[in-house]
């Protein structure tokens, strides 16, 4: 085996499935989770869609001690991570606890167990505020309290990058692996549908007002108008490969094999968008020409502009209609710092079924020039994969992700 770091396990929270094996499924059959939300009455919001996590009951899956704890979103995490290391077979214990980190993404942190702490406080008094306050708001809570189940005392952090968050978090876990660490478990998982996430949500500018889900999120279509946020994502198990032979691991999904990031110029400067650098530099980074990608999975921001620049960066790299595009997100909406990892274990769950899964609902606009997968899973023999991400302020990220040979 050639030095890298490979993926040995997923954990998914999503609101189109709760697991690989029911996210996949949903993901190739297009099925759309998008719906009005529940979570809190958005009656009087200019935006009231949602993909919402349905049926995840936190007290099924983990101790009543964590419950009170914890944000509705540590619990999506401690869940993803759970099963992430179920699906890599590492057992409590199993490997130094020195030799095991967390790096995870964040976008704002426990923002619905914060609202309510707030409103505890201004209501009722002091006195009525939640010790656990200290840390569940936290932006770096989820590493935090994934560290502490598992007792991985490795290196461990957290990334806030918006929904480029995801890729960020995992070209950590490939340095700490390179700098000795055996062992990291990275991704993102986001969430914070509540009155007081849902006005910072709305303060970008950016979220949709469609009231139908089928046409409220559209990327790389000229009905675009804003996307639909989420919660969610998934949590993967990223190792060495001195690692996977020492535990005998007989299934790899794939490695990380690149990596790239990038900052927009400031508004107005008159330099270029900076997308375009951090995707070639992950193709150089993995040692990868354009032509032996074979597939994208896009960011898909639904803003006309944002989709312009993005296609232009994936058609100056690769060429007009050269290589298919997927988005999948459409059936969610974007996770924030969930988005891109959960992006990247579609992009590994395609490589092992050969199949890109669709972009529903879309009809690409002819001037992209882009080769959008629409209507049904595309069978494709996919070897390697680019995943890209932006988030809010100029963030790009890049990573291309490779099969592992049989």
């Amino acid at each position: 085996m050639t030095p890298g770091a490979v993926v040995t396990g997923i954990g998914i929270v999503a609101p189109t499935g709760l697991g690989a094996d029911a996210y996949w499924a949903a993901t190739r059959a297009g099925y759309d989770a998008i719906a009005e939300v529940n979570r809190f009455d958005a009656t009087g919001y200019p935006a009231r869609l949602a993909g919402e996590v349905a049926g995840f009951e936190a007290a099924q899956h983990l101790p009543g001690r964590l419950i009170p704890q914890t944000d509705h979103m540590t619990r999506l995490a401690l869940v993803a991570a759970d099963w992430a290391l179920a699906d890599a077979g590492v057992p409590p214990g199993g490997a130094s606890a020195y030799d095991m980190g967390v790096a995870t993404a964040a976008s704002a942190g426990g923002f619905e167990f914060g609202q309510r702490e707030l409103q505890n406080l201004w209501s009722k008094g002091r006195e009525h505020v939640s010790s656990y306050q200290s840390f569940a708001w936290f932006y770096a809570v989820n590493t935090g309290q994934i560290s502490i189940r598992n007792g991985f005392k490795g290196p461990s952090g957290v990334v806030v990058t918006d929904q480029a968050g995801g890729l960020d978090a995992l070209a950590q876990a490939r340095r700490q692996l390179r700098r000795g660490s055996r062992l990291i478990l990275s991704g993102g998982v986001d969430g914070s549908i509540c009155p007081w996430g849902w006005v910072a949500h709305l303060s970008s500018g950016r979220l949709s007002a469609g009231e139908d889900p089928a046409t409220a999120y559209l990327p790389f279509d000229e009905r675009a108008a804003g996307h639909v946020p989420a919660e969610g994502g998934a949590l993967l198990v990223v190792e060495s490969r001195e690692s996977v032979r020492e535990r005998s691991v007989s299934r790899v999904y794939g490695e990380i094999a690149g990596y790239g990031a990038s900052f927009d110029p400031k508004p107005g400067s008159g330099r270029p968008p900076a997308l375009r650098r951090a995707i070639e530099t992950a193709l150089r980074d993995a040692g990868t020409e354009p032509g032996e990608i074979s597939v994208v999975f896009a960011d898909a921001a639904a803003i006309l502009e944002l989709d312009r620049i993005e296609a232009e960066a994936i058609s100056a790299v690769f060429g007009a209609r050269a290589v298919p595009v997927t988005t999948p997100k459409t059936t969610t909406g974007r996770l924030l710092a969930g988005a891109a990892s959960l992006d990247v274990a579609a992009a590994l769950l395609s490589m092992r079924h050969g199949l890109i899964p669709p972009t529903p609902k879309v009809q690409p606009a002819p001037r992209y020039q882009l080769d959008v997968v629409t209507g049904r899973p595309r069978p494709a023999d996919v070897s390697a994969a680019l995943v890209i991400a932006r988030g809010h302020g100029g963030f790009n990220s890049a990573i291309v992700l490779r099969r592992e040979p049989t």
